[in-house]
């Protein structure tokens, strides 16, 4: 199978979904962007060993790809709250 790019998206969901499960956890919620940059980084390595096609030719980029990617799912998350903040609000 090509997967190619879209594996740096499935990692962005799952860092996502990772977050969300954290969220119901008491761990403070001020560390979830290190735990899905770390889940993400992670994912990339493995991503890169794993799937013959990974974009990421070395295990430096595939870290970097893997942690930006994770990060990424902690952006999306805070622009659908500030949208939806600011549906509520009436703006």
């Amino acid at each position: 199978m090509d997967f190619g790019f879209t594996a740096f998206p499935a990692i962005a969901v799952i860092c996502y979904l990772v977050a969300e499960i954290v969220k119901c956890t008491p761990l403070d919620n001020k560390y979830l962007p290190i735990i899905a940059g770390s889940v993400g980084g992670i994912l990339g390595l493995v991503g890169s060993y794993i799937i013959p096609d990974f974009p990421a030719s070395d295990i430096y980029s595939a870290l970097a790809t893997g942690i930006v990617s994770g990060l990424a799912a902690t952006g999306a998350n805070q622009i659908y709250k500030q949208l939806s903040k600011s549906n509520e609000s009436g703006e």
